[in-house]
């Protein structure tokens, strides 16, 4: 095992064993090949893609509290599989979702997961506003998450008709987070979803913060919505 990478880790007491820490160096490696062919990342030195790609999803596990085995979660506009794939290799009892809505971005993740043996994650190509409205995918996940995606009021219509009631929608969001709430009021309250908690961390080595925002689906979210493809961005609710 690498020291210095493992330190990264350490340093944010982030547990890590020799498996998961080979998995995420082969994920790695996989991912700056294929963004020589297509744009997956700007971010391509290894101290910097460690903390800001790979310990930055894996924040999530410092919540003591939620629990993630045996959950299912799907990762709405995963991208190049950030945080979904990274939770899915310290977490084999989590059930991940990764959806995106650009063939290239899902077989890159195609060779990633088969690469890496993940069982435990599913592929899932398409715009997020025609996911969320077939039913096998509508309310049938524990948790969705999204992160770097749009701002609030329009990451709601995306992510909370995939969650069960008395689930959750957990975003991943910078300084600017409570601005995006304040403005995504009406969203909530159109959609289902009630601000539950925010829990804030600190990346001292990087000057970062992230915001994990934790909204709870309370009901049901109307079948009207999500509206058509592109209509949430245009005319956030």
């Amino acid at each position: 095992m690498n020291k210095q990478i493992e330190s990264y880790f350490t340093k944010e007491n982030i547990k890590i064993s020799k498996i998961q820490l080979k998995l995420l160096s082969r994920y790695k490696e996989l991912l700056l090949d294929w963004n020589n062919k297509i744009n997956l990342t700007a971010i391509v030195e290894e101290k910097e893609f460690y903390y800001k790609h790979f310990i930055d999803s894996l924040l999530l596990l410092k919540i003591k509290e939620l629990e993630l085995s045996g959950k299912s979660i799907i990762d709405v506009g995963t991208g190049a599989g950030f945080p979904g794939l990274p939770l899915a290799i310290m977490q084999e009892g989590l059930f991940v979702t990764l959806s995106d809505s650009l063939n290239k971005r899902i077989e890159f993740l195609k060779e990633a997961t088969k690469e890496l043996e993940l069982p435990n994650i599913y592929l899932l190509e398409g715009r997020a506003e025609d996911l969320g409205k077939n039913e096998l995918y509508r309310e049938n996940f524990d948790y969705s998450v999204a992160r770097a995606v749009s701002k609030m009021s329009v990451l709601l219509e995306y992510t909370l008709p995939f969650v069960k009631v008395d689930g959750y929608f957990i975003a991943y969001k910078g300084p600017e987070y409570e601005e995006e709430l304040k403005e995504s009021k009406k969203a909530l309250e159109i959609l289902g979803g009630e601000i539950e908690k925010v829990y804030n961390f600190k990346i001292d080595e990087f000057e970062m913060e992230r915001n994990i925002i934790f909204i709870k689906k309370t009901k049901s979210t109307p079948e009207k919505y999500p509206r058509r493809a592109g209509v949430p961005a245009k005319k956030p609710l």
